[in-house]
């Protein structure tokens, strides 16, 4: 350890197999805090790359109980967080939009941390479980498309970190990785970062870590979501392929509509607001989520522009399926809960 951590003081890359080592060990028993915070401090110092955080990566879904691959073409839409909006629970709403549309969403999430209500929150507060094993997962993916994989639960050596990182009180590279930790081996994703200057070391770094293809993007005001306030930041991966292209919601028939429209509340309001969304009434939350929805399915491959993912999006709404998976994540969660008693 001590050779990664002078290293990085000299301000010099840890290559992916030495941030490997270097974390295999920061998850062991012989590993102290002092350890841990120098080495996250001293990351952000020098600033993460992207085999750093691909290596961190790899390791973390190695360690966790529910890491499969046995599901194809299955995709993930979740930002980093920290981008102070406010908002609702934008991407959690679309993902049961992209799930009516027939791709296959495992939504990887966590409680609040920076914002109001994570998608952990407001999910239990509809009824669905937190801690479903990992056949329970692999169950209702095959039934429903959309199961919801609660990080701290398929994540236990994720705990190791979580003093040191309260103890710092800074950013670190863990909140860059949350939405990359996904136990189910993923082949497309949407993600979402809250800083604009590493659009493309984040595409970089779904790239190392597999994705054949994916959106990255930073929306106007510097949200970690696609924003109808103005113009969004987008870098794309398709083939191994990285470019980057603009988007304002006008190009795609969409209304523009300030951050403040779309604040979100506690996980009563938040669930409220979702299941709004679901059943089609009209108003900046549906329109946010039509453009967040539509993108995942565009960079899902299923349509082929990403007006025709606002089509998919629009009748995965309108055709009720979208609330159905909703329904029946509920529904299998409040059957496992019966069981247990």
């Amino acid at each position: 350890m001590k050779y990664y951590l002078e290293k990085i003081m000299k301000h010099q890359d840890l290559s992916f197999e030495e941030m490997k080592k270097a974390i295999t060990h920061c998850i062991s028993e012989q590993a102290s805090d002092s350890e841990i915070a120098a080495l996250l401090a001293g990351l952000r110092t020098k600033g993460e790359t992207a085999d750093e955080i691909a290596g961190i990566v790899e390791i973390l879904r190695n360690e966790s109980l529910q890491t499969t691959n046995e599901f194809t073409n299955v995709m993930d839409n979740c930002g980093t967080g920290g981008d102070g909006s406010g908002s609702f629970n934008i991407s959690t709403t679309a993902a049961f939009v992209i799930a009516g549309a027939g791709v296959t969403i495992a939504k990887h999430g966590n409680r609040s941390i920076s914002s109001k209500t994570g998608s952990a929150d407001v999910l239990e507060h509809l009824g669905v479980s937190l801690t479903l094993s990992k056949e329970q997962v692999k169950e209702i993916l095959q039934q429903n498309n959309i199961a919801f994989l609660f990080a701290p639960h398929v994540h236990p050596k994720m705990g190791r970190f979580s003093k040191v990182r309260k103890d710092l009180q800074i950013p670190t590279i863990f909140n860059l990785i949350g939405p990359l930790t996904n136990p189910v081996t993923l082949q497309t994703q949407l993600l979402g970062v809250n800083h604009r200057d590493i659009l493309t070391m984040m595409a970089e770094t779904l790239r190392k870590l597999g994705r054949k293809r994916a959106l990255v993007i930073n929306g106007a005001g510097y949200m970690d979501e696609a924003s109808l306030a103005g113009e969004n930041y987008i870098t794309q991966i398709d083939k191994g392929k990285i470019t980057s292209f603009t988007l304002h919601p006008s190009e795609v028939g969409l209304p523009t509509h300030s951050i403040e429209e779309i604040r979100g509340g506690d996980a009563r309001r938040n669930a409220e607001i979702l299941c709004n969304v679901l059943k089609g009434m009209p108003g900046p939350h549906l329109d946010t989520v039509l453009l967040n929805a539509g993108l995942g399915i565009f960079a899902h491959g299923t349509a082929t522009t990403i007006n025709h993912g606002i089509a998919m999006a629009k009748e995965s709404i309108f055709s009720g399926r979208a609330m159905e998976k909703l329904q029946n994540l509920i529904n299998y969660s409040n059957t496992i809960q019966n069981e247990v008693m």
